[in-house]
Parts: structure tokens; sequence; C-alpha cells
């Protein structure tokens, strides 16, 4: 036993980078197998929870390809669980020195678990549409927790301080919540189209056209939030720009997918990819405001990371 411990880090490296990757990286690929799951109509393929049918644990011949894509997920929802608790066991020795990463891989391990448990009730009350768009929502605070985490591990603890001016501070947290704000309208929008999970499936009864206008509307201020964001950060030299670029980059791709699935009826892989870039989206955005701090030592020692005096004028 002690030479288990002895084998856990004492300092953050190589493994617990890598499994923190690894944590981000599952976290929005079940949203893409989780997409699968309802764009094919496997929705209900695992009829029941926690086994997939009454009596056995795994899909049965007689289920077809919807009780083996729902049932992959299932599975997908075991990785991410055993990635968790890997990184609670590698940040053990750190708990007190780096509480912070080891709060939040807890975090992440219950968050597996709240997770399951919300996968098992969207089953139990037939596709419920709210419920789903719920379990969507908790997948993309899993993504930006997962993101903190990745983060973290490549800073050292202590206190942090701006690289920003104060007024690009207030502008990418207020885009940040615009952000928040689009993607919940596009959960609504979703809840509300042609995509269930099954044909049993209910809907929320709202009117998913006039959602597509409405989800729209704060995707294209979230765009021109960031480029005057691009331009100060830019102007400014500021630390965060590349992040800024990177979350410019992924909303034009999220546009440009929205507009193709609008107009060519919805078809399922592009919604699918609509729905992962969502989650992309969040990490970007996580990034963008993470990134608007730096550790207080850094920021007193290297001078490029404090804002100019030109930067302090924007």
């Amino acid at each position: 036993m002690n030479a288990i411990y002895q084998w856990l880090p004492n300092t953050i490296d190589i493994r617990i980078r890598t499994v923190a990757w690894l944590s981000l990286v599952t976290e929005i690929l079940i949203v893409g197998t989780g997409g699968a799951v309802r764009l094919t109509g496997s929705g209900l393929g695992c009829p029941t929870w926690p086994t997939c049918v009454a009596g056995s644990l795994v899909p049965t011949a007689e289920m077809g390809l919807h009780g083996v894509i729902e049932f992959g997920n299932r599975l997908m929802t075991g990785l991410i669980g055993i990635i968790a608790i890997a990184a609670v066991v590698l940040l053990w020795r750190l708990r007190t020195e780096r509480k912070d990463l080891f709060i939040l891989a807890v975090i992440l391990g219950l968050g597996v678990l709240a997770q399951a448990l919300v996968g098992g009730v969207t089953v139990l009350t037939g596709l419920n549409p709210f419920i789903v768009g719920f379990h969507f929502m908790a997948s993309l605070i899993m993504v930006c927790i997962a993101t903190v985490l990745v983060h973290r591990v490549y800073l050292p603890s202590g206190p942090r301080a701006h690289v920003v001016p104060v007024g690009f501070a207030g502008l990418a947290h207020a885009a940040s919540f615009v952000v928040a704000l689009t993607v919940v309208m596009g959960v609504v929008t979703t809840a509300s189209g042609p995509h269930s999970g099954d044909a049993a499936a209910g809907r929320t009864g709202f009117n998913a056209e006039l959602l597509e206008h409405l989800h729209a509307w704060p995707g294209y201020a979230t765009l021109v939030l960031t480029i005057v964001l691009l331009a100060a950060s830019v102007r400014g030299k500021l630390p965060v720009r590349k992040f800024v670029v990177t979350l410019l980059v992924i909303e034009l791709a999220q546009i440009v997918v929205g507009l193709l699935q609008a107009n060519l009826g919805l078809p399922p892989v592009l919604v699918g990819l609509h729905m992962v870039l969502a989650c992309v989206l969040a990490a970007a955005m996580t990034a963008v405001v993470l990134n608007l701090k730096a550790p207080a030592a850094i920021t007193a020692d290297t001078p490029e990371h404090a804002p100019t005096n030109e930067a302090s004028r924007i």
C-alpha cells in the first residue's frame, strides 16, 4: 500500500495533465454519443434503467441497433467515471497543497454520478423533453468544470490578479452571459423540434420556428461582442487574445452549421455537430474568462502579463 502511495504524484506531472485533458475530451464526446442516441431515435433503445432491459444489463439481439447505440452511450458514462476516479486518485497526495484541483476532480466524479441518475430519470419518464434538456445543460456545466481543471493544472496555486483592464473583463463576462443564453435557447428550440429520441416521446409544444429566431439573436450578439473583444485584445496586446481568436472561430463554425441545419430541414448529422460545437463553445468561453486573470506571482514577475497603458484605456 505504501508503494502505491509513493507512486502517486507529489507534484503536477504528465499523468495529472493527461487525465485532466481526458476528462475534458470525454465530457464533450459523451454529448456526441448522447446526440447520436437522440438523433437516431434510440432514446428508448434501452427501455429500463439501470439495466438495459428487464433481466439484462446489456442489450439483447431483439433490441437491434437502437439498443446498441443507447448502451454505447451508457458505456461512455462509465468511461468518464473511471477517468474521474483516476483524477481523484492521482491528486490524492496533493489534496492539501492543490486543494483547488482535488475539489474540481471530486466535483467531476460526483457529476458523473448525478448525470447517470438524471439519465435514468430521462429514460423512466419516456424522454421528457424538459429533463432531456436539463441533461444536456448539466453536460455543458461538466464541460466547463473540466475546462477549469485543464486550465489549473498548468498554473501554480495562490492568489490571482487581472491581466486585462476592468472594462475588458466586464465585456468578457457579458459575452459569457450571452453565450449561456444562446445555449439555453438552443436547448429549448431542440426540445421543440422533430428530434425527440423516440417516436413516442413528447415535445414541449412551443413554436419551434419562432424559437429558432429567438435562438439566433443572442448568437449574433455573441459574435458582435467577441469581435469587439478581439479588437480590444489585439490593440492592447492582451495575453487573452489567442483564446478570443479561438472563441471567434468556433462561433463562426457554429453559426454556419446552425444556418445550414435550419435551411436543410434539420439533418441529424448537422444537428449532432451543432450540439458538440455548443460544448466546444462553452469550453472556449470558459477559457477566455479564466485567462482574464493569472497567478499574482506570474503577473508580478513577468511584465508582458501586465496590461499596458494603452490597454488600460480600452
